[in-house]
């Protein structure tokens, strides 16, 4: 079975990547991986934990009701979230990354941010870049 992992953070950009996510994994059957990652410590307060916790039980229980394999991942031990994807990516043997990314202005365009450029960079397989609506 093919193996999608996508990152996930609640904002217009997280959302979208889960969307296609979703429809990537029904299209080719295969199972996927939403991973969350915080860095923890003192960079991450309590009610950004609260709010997701909460986000990822919405996430749990709307993959529930698609007809396609899932597991969620959350991750709080201090890394970047991007090395967080390419290392589950890495093992599961990934067949594609998702990241979402936010649109920008034609200067903010040469970058497409930390995290989409970094898994991007250091992905093993394809990744398809979700950009927010």
């Amino acid at each position: 079975m093919a193996t999608i992992v996508v990152g996930y953070i609640d904002n217009a950009p997280g959302n979208r990547a889960l969307d296609l996510a979703i429809e990537e994994a029904r299209r080719r059957n295969a199972e996927l991986i939403v991973v969350h990652s915080m860095r923890g410590g003192v960079q991450t307060s309590p009610d950004e934990i609260n709010a997701s916790r909460k986000a990822l039980g919405e996430v749990e229980e709307r993959l529930a009701t698609e007809d396609i394999d899932f597991e969620v991942e959350t991750f709080v031990r201090g890394q970047a979230p991007s090395e967080d994807l390419l290392q589950v990516a890495a093992e599961r043997s990934a067949n594609l990354i998702v990241v979402g990314y936010q649109k920008r202005s034609t200067t903010g365009k040469l970058l497409l941010g930390s995290t989409p450029l970094a898994v991007m960079l250091g992905a093993e397989c394809p990744v398809l870049a979700a950009a927010a609506s």
